[in-house]
């Protein structure tokens, strides 16, 4: 499946929808933006960028926190758009869940590793 940008940001939206308590509050609080790729790991599918809320002495002077969403990994893995829907939700969860502190160990047992 070959999608626009506009069309990949209509399905991060879809997946967005599907986020839940307590990862659909913290959402609030951090941007979610597509780009095509991470410049130094072309094959990961998102990426967390900023200071977890378990660490809120270290966030003074740093940007507000963001989540990447890749658009050309994730479309080239998944081209049937209901597994893309489900791997972006599941993207969106491993970084929001790192914002929230939560470890990889535990992001696995969730079911978002």
């Amino acid at each position: 499946m070959r999608l626009t940008r506009a069309e990949f940001e209509d399905v991060v939206r879809e997946a967005l929808d599907d986020v839940p308590e307590p990862f659909a509050a913290a959402l609030q609080e951090v941007a979610v933006v597509v780009e095509d790729e991470a410049f130094d790991d072309p094959d990961i599918y998102g990426l967390y960028l900023g200071v977890p809320l378990t660490e809120p002495e270290a966030r003074h002077g740093h940007p507000p926190p963001r989540i990447a969403v890749y658009m050309r990994p994730l479309a080239a893995d998944f081209p049937d758009r209901r597994d893309l829907v489900e791997e972006i939700r599941i993207t969106v969860l491993h970084e929001i869940g790192h914002h929230l502190g939560i470890d990889e160990d535990r992001l696995d047992q969730l079911g978002y590793g």
